[in-house]
């Protein structure tokens, strides 16, 4: 793992880094992050009645949607051709939040982790986006790269997501 940014060139001028020398390989990233809510509102999540439809079906939609638009929102990111992305949510009722976790995939010659935590949070801000007016209390957090594997540098996993 390099220890220096590589979105910079040797006078300090951001770039896109060219990865046309990279090998084409399969790459997967799994990312994580939370809404933590009042009891009441994840309650309202989970019976599917909230006024504006079923939330996490369009938070679901809206993650996709965010993988996809990664280079537009992140001015260095290369545009990909993802051929997969995944959201699942969990109802944490002990915690009072939506866990939220992405996988995206590709074969192609940088990775997909920014793509992966893009998902995250565009479905984060769509569940606070549908909940505002029940909650405008709720918190986004714990957004976090789970795991990636392919390329030069190959597989990594979060300490505590290690095999």
């Amino acid at each position: 793992m390099s220890n220096e940014f590589t979105h910079f060139d040797a006078k300090g001028d951001a770039v896109m880094v060219d990865v046309s020398e990279k090998d084409i390989t399969e790459r997967i990233a799994e990312a994580a992050g939370s809404v933590s809510m009042k009891p009441e509102t994840l309650a309202m999540i989970a019976r599917g009645d909230h006024k504006k439809g079923d939330v996490l079906a369009v938070a679901r939609i809206a993650g996709i949607q965010g993988a996809k638009k990664c280079p537009d929102l992140i001015p260095l990111c290369h545009p990909l051709m993802l051929s997969s992305v995944k959201l699942e949510f969990q109802l944490n009722e002990a915690d009072s939040k939506v866990e939220i976790r992405s996988r995206c995939k590709l074969s192609a010659q940088t990775g997909v982790e920014m793509e992966a935590l893009t998902a995250v949070s565009v479905a984060a801000l769509t569940i606070y986006d549908m909940c505002k007016a029940v909650d405008k209390g709720m918190e986004i957090g714990e957004i976090r790269l789970l795991s990636k594997s392919g390329g030069r540098s190959g597989d990594w996993f979060a300490e505590d997501k290690a095999p």
